[in-house]
């Protein structure tokens, strides 16, 4: 079978006969989803995150902001970016996590010219992500039925707290509910005998969870529609996607019914598997089988615990836990955390210190693999902000650092006068009326 593929990169076309694949090339210098556009509708953490993502690995992302205020994690500070004077800037730490390479734009979605904006904007789209409750957007003519009588082919992701359907789809969602609700604080922290109690994670880690399992279904349903030549609908909530990473937790539970509790930093079918108490503090160590405990026995001097009928196997370890614990704790307090980590490492037991942020981001692998990144922003006195670098690493097509976190509106200008083709007359319109807004 013999087919043609079409590449388009606003404008420029590429084709390449008799190959499911065009040329890794052409994609190299601007990302493998380049020929996408995605208008995210999105705020706050889970939506924002997966429409990075997508921008990270080339898509041209156009994020829809209120005029004047934005996403509402603009607020979400202190800490804010700080000026050349040392003052304050309106863009938050927060905020600058989750929307790196997006061009904003500001519209005012209660209006109807902003509704036909957007309308515009989505005729030759690829992508719609929202986070708007269940049924909120119909009455702007902003849902997925709207949109794709426009644009059949669009690919529309929607990300709730519970879903489009079930008695919860109308309750409003955020990470730390649905870190109650689905689980996960329940197997988090230590036990009540330990003075623990059930604890959140300490990032919104259900909403970034939802936002990579978003860009796996965006990402499959355009895979489908270059089949089918049309989009579909994407429900995601994040408490199922809660759920769903429960992983080994809730397979425990699913195979014997008994509820697994909190274990601090133990791990529940693996001993030893958790922080122990050096001379000056803590640190990991790792054991994921028997030869690793036993090297960890010999480096601590009680080889003869390696022989313990007790401890011989995971299995036997897991049964005697409260036993082996303390004796382990004995040892490893004789010695520094370094001095520990150092002797593991060198056995090939695994191990590693418990890093503090300033710590991780100045680790030399950390550095090595670009975890810290640097783009400008002219809101900042440095002219440069620090960001989070994306963990993919592709040998042909990488992913790209193209644009700084950007201000409320900074490009609805751009959008609407250069790709919607608004006069300058009818721009000042619409913004003298509040349905889009500059710079701000």
């Amino acid at each position: 079978m013999r087919w043609r593929v079409t590449v388009v990169f606003r404008g420029k076309f590429m084709t390449s006969t008799g190959s499911a694949t065009a040329d890794p090339s052409a994609f190299a210098s601007i990302g493998p989803l380049a020929d996408l556009k995605v208008v995210d509708l999105t705020r706050i953490l889970a939506g924002p995150s997966a429409a990075q993502l997508l921008g990270d690995l080339g898509a041209d992302v156009v994020k829809i902001e209120r005029p004047g205020k934005g996403d509402d994690t603009r607020g979400w500070g202190p800490p804010f970016v700080q000026d050349a004077e040392g003052n304050d800037t309106r863009e938050s730490a927060y905020f600058l996590c989750a929307n790196r390479n997006k061009r904003s734009v500001a519209v005012d979605l209660a209006s109807a010219e902003g509704q036909e904006i957007i309308h515009r904007l989505v005729a030759d789209a690829d992508i719609v992500l929202e986070n708007f409750k269940a049924g909120h957007l119909a009455r702007y003519r902003l849902d997925y039925a709207s949109l794709s009588a426009i644009n059949p082919r669009l690919v529309y992701c929607s990300i709730t707290g519970f879903g489009q359907t079930g008695p919860y789809a109308s309750y409003a969602g955020y990470d730390f509910m649905v870190q109650g609700m689905g689980g996960i604080m329940s197997v988090t922290g230590f036990s009540d005998e330990e003075g623990g109690r059930p604890t959140k994670i300490g990032v919104g880690i259900a909403d970034l969870m939802c936002g990579m399992y978003a860009v796996s279904g965006i990402l499959s349903a355009i895979h489908v529609r270059e089949h089918t030549g049309r989009g579909q609908h994407i429900d995601m909530a994040l408490f199922d996607s809660q759920i769903a990473w429960l992983a080994n937790q809730g397979l425990s539970y699913l195979t014997t019914g008994e509820v697994p509790g909190r274990l601090g930093n133990a791990h529940p079918t693996i001993v030893p598997y958790e922080t122990f108490e050096a001379s000056d503090g803590e640190f990991i160590i790792a054991c994921g089988n028997d030869g690793q405990f036993r090297k960890l026995m010999q480096i601590a001097g009680r080889e003869e615990l390696a022989d313990d009928p007790r401890f011989r196997s995971n299995r036997d370890r897991i049964a005697n836990r409260t036993a082996l614990i303390p004796m382990l704790n004995a040892c490893t307090r004789e010695r520094p955390a370094a001095a520990w980590i150092t002797a593991l490492e060198q056995a090939g037991v695994p191990c590693g210190p418990i890093n503090t942020l300033d710590k991780v981001f100045s680790d030399p692998q950390a550095v090595h693999r670009g975890a810290r990144i640097t783009m400008p922003h002219p809101s900042a006195g440095s002219g440069t902000v620090d960001l989070i670098g994306n963990p993919i690493k592709m040998s042909e097509t990488p992913v790209s650092y193209r644009r700084a976190p950007p201000r409320v509106g900074e490009h609805t200008r751009e959008v609407l006068m250069e790709e919607l083709g608004l006069s300058e007359d009818e721009f000042a319109r619409l913004s003298a009326a509040g349905v889009v807004g500059d710079v701000s």
